[in-house]
């Protein structure tokens, strides 16, 4: 079912938002070369505990996980793309890191993720993350009542594919409200002017993610983590987004804290 909020409950989403957004910027600054998967993991238990927040992800058990994802953070590096289960690894030099994170503050949910390099970066590793970025900034941009769900897709679509690349629609955006994902699916390729109407108080998780040279994916052994089926590497950008009829609300703006 589709849901639509008062401006009285986008108002009340927005502290869930804000927190995201600190958690993302604050792991961001502190992940180095040398940094622990599971480091960042305990760090972003740390800070749901002391806001008072609850985690999306430590219980989740949807039908394409192999068991409860049991931490609070998806850590995905290189050619892993989503869904990535904090294990025990030090980051390395050069190493493309894409950080999921969704959480609940007084029974609202926002959800949202960064991708970066920490060391020394590859210039094709840069690209495909501005990619993703300036695919998310034009699915923002159509997200306006009056659009459909097909001119969000579109959108993204028109970025990746100027940049030769291909598009999984498997996973992308969804709605978000009190729960982490709801209707409607919003993949990342699609035709302008199809699916379902924007309409004031749709609130989207909108995310799109690209692999480097290849479009198919497999799953780790761990059953939740998503690599390429190439070894080629991923980046993946996304933030809450309210529609309303002033325009969109990003609920997980980062740049508040004087980040992207």
């Amino acid at each position: 079912m589709i849901e639509l909020r008062t401006p009285a409950e986008i108002d009340a989403m927005r502290p869930a938002g804000r927190f995201v957004a600190e958690v993302l910027a604050t792991l961001r600054d502190e992940t180095k070369v040398g940094t622990n998967l599971l480091q960042l993991d305990r760090r972003a238990h740390d800070m749901i505990r002391a806001a008072g927040a609850e985690s999306c992800y430590i219980d989740y058990h949807p039908s394409f996980g192999a068991s409860p994802f049991g931490k609070v953070l998806c850590t995905s590096i290189n050619d892993a793309v989503l869904h990535g289960l904090p294990h025990d690894y030090a980051l390395r030099d050069g190493d493309l890191v894409s950080l999921d994170f969704a959480a609940s503050v007084d029974g609202w949910v926002a959800d949202s993720a960064v991708s970066f390099v920490v060391g020394t970066a590859r210039d094709e590793d840069l690209a495909l993350i501005d990619t993703s970025q300036r695919a998310l900034a034009a699915a923002i941009e159509a997200a306006t009542v009056g659009h459909k769900i097909g001119d969000i897709s579109a959108a993204i679509a028109a970025v990746a594919h100027a940049e030769g690349l291909s598009i999984n629609t498997d996973f992308g955006g969804h709605g978000v409200g009190r729960t982490m994902h709801g209707d409607p699916h919003v993949a990342n390729d699609g035709k302008a002017g199809r699916g379902y109407p924007l309409r004031d108080g749709l609130v989207l998780a909108l995310e799109p993610w690209f692999l480097q040279t290849t479009d198919e994916l497999v799953t780790d052994p761990d059953g939740w983590t998503l690599r390429s089926v190439d070894g080629s590497r991923g980046a993946h950008s996304e933030h809450t987004v309210a529609i309303t009829t002033a325009g969109p609300i990003v609920l997980t703006d980062r740049s508040f804290l004087g980040v992207d």
